[in-house]
């Protein structure tokens, strides 16, 4: 979301260029900002609270294997997070998934999931047939008989597609795959921030169906996020490896070019003085030109709570939703009644299940597979916006209740042999309707403070590649390169 206001500052003090900037957060957002800032000749400090770097890009091992603890892949049809990777020397490593086809997992069934949609909002009822009943086909071949549709300022994603296309669309198809990006509510999850072109493409169409035929009119190539072609190019790319590697590759780069990197380093405040700012730790006071805050959105707003009091109160009205992965590892004889050649399947919240999505890593990823010949790993996601009692259960219950929903699913009734639970607490910002509003009025209350920027997933997308744009966008800023419409 571009902000309204035209900002003169150049973003860093005069006779200092690009000056010394400090960056709050080592997750890929604040590692991505460091990483363009030194390019630009500043001098750069990254401050990590915690022990470890990569944020929401985990890796780990399970049973020998190494496996993404966190997000797996990125979008490869938007090049921000495959550039980065080539920068700083994954590019080889940049990998397809093996399989890419998956079901979901409704009314008793899996079903194989639907190609031609647009984040599960269809253009054709027919490409739905099977995974919906014959009353919810037949409601959405009513949508041109309706008037006109207006999605006006913003509108949630839920409530329009019900409205043009019926309930049934949005509870077995929209809510699981909107789900498996935000873990959040698509009666909730704004349309023109979660699905733009989807929002932009229903504001030229009063139909929600031909809005969804001209975006899947454009080439494969140059398709959407979010949206299913019949055929094309992968949507996703990994990292032979896990894409968890990442985050390390940023930060040797960053040290490579000079760049310092402190983990176990909390900010415990921000202040501005005669010489720019200084950035207080427990054990010391650093002085800077330039701040960057790539941390969760309730971090920035304790920082700014007296700097900058409107974009405190607009941070801290940013809810997250908390969710757990669970990583298994079985015998691969164990697991003949998986089905062949998928790579996972979509739980839709309305039945009723614990887990929300269950995804076959050995199937998907061909670097998990020649990694370990007699095991088979897979793992399940449990928890979504206001289920957060879930995570509140032991680790053995939630492998447990994975285990009962896989053997409900695809008749696995084997036990594995390493388990092992990662929880992400407060772990997705959501988007709810008016949320790039929000953000526009956070960065016009920020972009009031020379030499401050702030990125990460609250603002412009959770994907790897939209919050390194967002981190790009706010380096360029500190630094002076952003033009007037970029701040």
């Amino acid at each position: 979301m571009e902000s309204s206001t035209q900002h003169r500052h150049s973003g860093h003090l005069p006779g200092v260029s690009p000056g010394r900037v400090v960056v709050v957060g080592g997750g890929i957002a604040g590692l991505a900002a460091a990483h363009r800032l030194l390019a630009s000749g500043a001098s750069v400090t990254v401050l990590e609270g915690s022990d470890r770097l990569g944020g929401k890009l985990y890796g780990g091992e399970i049973a020998g294997v190494g496996v993404d603890l966190g997000a797996e892949s990125m979008l490869a049809r938007r090049p921000e997070g495959v550039e980065l990777a080539r920068a700083v020397g994954l590019g080889g490593l940049l990998t397809a998934p093996d399989a890419t086809t998956s079901s979901v997992w409704t009314r008793g069934a899996l079903r194989p999931m639907p190609k031609g949609h647009v984040m599960g909002v269809p253009g054709d009822p027919a490409v739905l047939a099977g995974l919906l009943s014959p009353e919810g086909l037949a409601r959405i071949a009513e949508e041109r008989s309706l008037p006109p549709g207006d999605v006006g300022e913003d509108v949630a994603v839920g409530a329009y597609v019900a409205q043009r296309l019926g309930r049934e669309v949005v509870d077995r198809l929209v809510e699981p795959l909107l789900g498996g990006v935000y873990a959040g509510d698509a009666y909730r999850i704004s349309m023109r921030a979660a699905v733009p072109q989807l929002y932009a493409a229903a504001r030229r169409h009063g139909s929600l169906l031909d809005a969804v035929r001209s975006l899947q009119a454009a080439p494969a190539a140059s398709a959407p996020s979010g949206v299913s072609l019949p055929s094309g190019g992968p949507v996703f790319a990994g990292i032979e490896g896990g894409i968890g590697r990442l985050p390390g590759a940023v930060a040797d780069a960053v040290r490579a070019r000079g760049g310092g990197i402190r983990t176990r380093t909390p900010v415990l405040g921000l202040s501005r003085a005669a010489d720019g700012w200084h950035v207080r730790t427990d054990q010391e006071v650093l002085s800077a030109d330039g701040v960057v805050l790539a941390t969760p959105a309730w971090s920035a707003s304790a920082l700014l709570a007296e700097l900058a009091p409107k974009a405190s109160a607009e941070l801290a009205e940013i809810e997250y939703a908390s969710m757990a992965l669970v990583t298994m590892a079985f015998r691969r004889a164990d697991v003949a009644s998986l089905p062949e050649g998928s790579s996972g399947f979509l739980v839709p919240p309305v039945d009723g299940r614990t887990i929300k999505a269950s995804t076959f890593s050995t199937r998907k990823w061909g670097w998990v597979d020649r990694a370990a010949p007699d095991l088979f790993v897979l793992r399940t996601s449990v928890g979504r916006y206001g289920e957060e009692e879930h995570l509140q259960r032991e680790d053995g219950e939630l492998v447990d209740a994975s285990l009962r929903d896989l053997g409900d699913a695809v008749g696995l009734a084997a036990g594995p042999v390493a388990t092992r639970v990662t929880r992400w607490v407060g772990g997705l910002p959501q988007y709810p309707v008016g949320h790039g509003a929000r953000v526009a009025r956070i960065r016009d209350a920020v972009g009031a403070l020379p030499g401050l920027a702030v990125c990460g997933a609250a603002y412009d997308g959770v994907g790897v590649p939209a919050v390194v744009a967002s981190a790009a966008r706010a380096a360029d800023l500190v630094t002076g390169a952003a033009g007037p419409r970029d701040a």
